[in-house]
């Protein structure tokens, strides 16, 4: 059985960390990752304000989970892009948003 040791910095889609900590982030940046989350809010203010609710939750767990350089809560997040893909109609500018911001977490 061999033991393999890496002295440096590993890139790519995933960059696994000191003490364990893996972050994930499937070719997005965070930052980009939160900009998809405001536009989301934006645009359902505007087509579907009651949908805008979870949008922002979303966008406020992203910007909470950055701030304290934690992991997003990607149970929370799924729960509420799934309300929003149900709600919005198909083929709106809403859902495209909705689903590139969960293909940006890796949902």
């Amino acid at each position: 059985m061999s033991t393999y040791n890496f002295h440096g910095n590993v890139s790519g889609q995933s960059n696994f960390g000191d003490h364990g900590r893996i972050e994930v982030h499937h070719g997005q940046s965070p930052a980009e990752a939160l900009r998809l989350a405001g536009e989301l809010v934006r645009r359902l203010r505007a087509e579907s304000p009651g949908l805008a609710e979870p949008a922002d939750l979303v966008r406020g767990e992203l910007a909470r989970a950055d701030a304290e350089g934690r992991s997003v809560d990607r149970g929370r997040v799924r729960q509420w892009l799934e309300l929003i893909t149900t709600g919005v109609a198909a083929g709106s500018g809403s859902l495209a948003l909705a689903q590139d911001l969960g293909r940006a977490l890796g949902m």
